[in-house]
């Protein structure tokens, strides 16, 4: 952006600072509206947007995952007004869903912001977003939401933006003026919080079969959850760990404060944890990340791409899976035909590891779901299912019963390998599988 008269901005600010409810009345029927999610829902905007609810129809609302425990314009009744297109779902959208107003883009998310340029099947008439309050510059921070929010809002034909005091300012690609502005509604409320998983002995015992696996200076893509924050509590004996992830929760920031992670021996970024997403607490990482020159957040188009990031040495990712078949396939999104996810980052990360000079891409998975009543190792994906990843991208796969890696290995050896790791009473069905599908005969 040209270089503005000293001032001016201030002047621009000035003129577009509004209250919700005159904010949002950029807002109208008919129009695809991009919502900015992942902990960073501008919950004063949608608030007025709900109350204005009566005066639109068929607004069009493209959005990731929604963190809120409680997303207003998915509930029942809503249908009239809104429908959601989601490049990700989960609890919260699951009443549009079932109610038939929401519906799933399977996409990477490294690709998500090409779906929503001008010329692409999906350009935003209105983006709603929540900001940091603007420098001294005029440039707002993105903050905890970098990802692919930037790339989209930048190329929205109108941006409405809260400005929210608690939004943290973060270092990197972060930025957006505030010329670029329509309207803005001063705020200040705590962020959405996603507190730390609780560990339990099923978590723990995978991370430690994960653990031998990551060695000193490795650069980790480890996520949130209770598998990944049991794997950093037995890494505390490391030295000089990295961090290039798709997001970064307290549990990072712990190993950070404690020396752990350095991201001194990093190919590039060395010294600088990378991410694109923070979701956690207000006191724990959102607290750290604000103005700290040793976390950069990056669009997705940096922090995921496989080509990019496949140039890290030693990069080792984390990813999880609702089941395994005895080839290797993986699907990660559905639950006895329910999108209950979707594809994410995982197969870009997965890419990566492979691309990456020592890399490893791990699969961590509980033997079971449901209360030990069903096998995540199955013998072929049921009818329907999705496949997020292919057999050809799959290397290590954990439970708590033990790892295998089945890289180079055949259609036989691979279903073998994964029977040894299956809850054992789970253990003769699959190799009666094995024999009935001919695996390896």
């Amino acid at each position: 952006m040209p270089e503005q008269p000293h001032g001016s901005w201030r002047d621009h600010y000035r003129s577009i600072l509004a209250d919700p409810q005159e904010a949002v009345r950029h807002v109208q029927s008919g129009q695809r509206i991009f919502m900015e999610t992942n902990c960073a829902e501008p919950l004063s905007l949608i608030e007025a947007m709900m109350a204005r609810r009566g005066k639109l129809e068929q607004v069009e609302i493209v959005q990731g995952f929604y963190r809120d425990k409680v997303c207003p314009y998915a509930q029942p009744g809503m249908e009239a007004h809104f429908r959601i297109t989601a490049f990700h779902v989960g609890p919260a959208v699951m009443p549009a869903l079932r109610a038939g107003f929401c519906d799933y883009i399977p996409v990477h998310l490294s690709e998500i912001p090409r779906l929503c340029e001008p010329s692409g099947p999906l350009p935003i008439d209105v983006a709603l977003v929540q900001l940091s309050p603007p420098d001294d510059e005029g440039y707002c921070s993105f903050g905890i939401a970098v990802n692919f929010t930037k790339p989209i809002v930048e190329n929205a034909r109108c941006i409405v933006a809260e400005i929210n005091d608690c939004m943290p300012y973060v270092f990197g690609d972060t930025t957006i003026h505030v010329s670029r502005l329509a309207a803005a509604v001063e705020v200040s409320r705590p962020l959405v919080e996603l507190p730390p998983a609780n560990i339990n002995d099923e978590a723990k015992a995978i991370a430690e079969q994960i653990a031998p696996l990551i060695p000193h200076g490795a650069t980790l893509q480890i996520g949130i959850g209770s598998v990944p924050d049991a794997v950093l509590a037995l890494l505390r004996d490391h030295h000089d760990l990295g961090i290039h992830s798709g997001q970064i929760g307290d549990t990072v920031v712990e190993m950070i404060q404690a020396g752990v992670i350095t991201n001194a021996r990093k190919s590039f970024d060395k010294g600088v944890t990378v991410s694109c997403m923070a979701m956690g607490t207000n006191d724990g990482v959102y607290r750290f990340i604000h103005r700290n020159t040793a976390v950069a957040f990056h669009p997705v188009a940096y922090t995921h791409d496989p080509c990019i990031v496949g140039r890290i040495d030693n990069f080792i990712t984390l990813a999880s899976a609702v089941e395994i078949d005895l080839t290797g396939q993986v699907n990660a999104e559905m639950v006895r035909g329910e999108q209950i996810s979707g594809l994410g980052g995982s197969q870009d990360y997965l890419r990566a590891s492979s691309r990456s000079s020592g890399g490893k891409a791990i699969l961590a998975m509980t033997s079971t779901a449901g209360r030990g009543k069903f096998s995540r190792i199955v013998p072929s994906l049921p009818h329907g299912v999705s496949v997020s990843s292919p057999r050809g991208d799959v290397h290590y796969v954990v439970t708590e019963y033990g790892i295998v890696n089945l890289r180079g290995r055949t259609l036989g050896q691979r279903a073998r390998a994964l029977v040894e790791i299956a809850h054992p009473r789970f253990r003769d069905e699959l190799r009666g599988a094995i024999m009935e599908m001919k695996l390896g005969c």
